[in-house]
């Protein structure tokens, strides 16, 4: 659900062609050169035909940043991912020959349990503070969320309900 919302978000595009496109809902005149803002699966679709080049983040430096802000955090801390990281690093990876994509997924993989032990331990102690909603990405969210209610109901199981 969240991807849809991410590919109809504005993106930046370079035209490689004079175009002209006029559909429901999608209207473009570009010209060779010119840079403009169209939706992202509008720009994903010119950019698999090499009409257009989108302008995007490069998404193995946000990569690599994330882990290096990752790993200088503490144990119970989290570096501040954008909500949509796990998104474009999913689309980012399928445009990527294999060999390069086992690369960039072992790096991801890396992130993801880091993260994963880190939500995890916060999901069980507390509940979700607005600081640490910020930090989090979509997923991360709904994953606090089901640790969080479900260990409270492990708990609840295990020593009564407390009140």
């Amino acid at each position: 659900m969240h991807s849809i919302g991410y590919r109809l978000q504005d993106v930046k595009v370079n035209f490689g062609y004079d175009l002209k496109i006029d559909a429901p809902e999608v209207s473009i005149d570009a010209k060779h050169g010119e840079i403009l803002s169209i939706p992202r699966w509008v720009a994903e679709v010119l950019s698999l035909e090499k009409l257009a080049e989108v302008q995007d983040t490069d998404m193995v430096v946000a990569l690599k940043q994330a882990i290096v802000k990752e790993n200088v955090q503490g144990d119970f801390d989290l570096s501040t991912l954008e909500p949509e990281f796990y998104i474009k690093m999913n689309l980012f990876m399928q445009r990527l020959p294999q060999q390069d994509r086992d690369k960039i997924e072992s790096m991801l993989n890396s992130l993801v349990r880091k993260r994963q032990g880190k939500i995890i331990r916060l999901a069980d102690s507390s509940k979700m503070a607005t600081e640490l909603a910020k930090k989090l990405t979509v997923e991360e969210r709904a994953l606090f969320d089901y640790i969080h209610d479900n260990s409270a109901e492990f708990k609840k199981q295990v020593i009564g309900d407390k009140k």
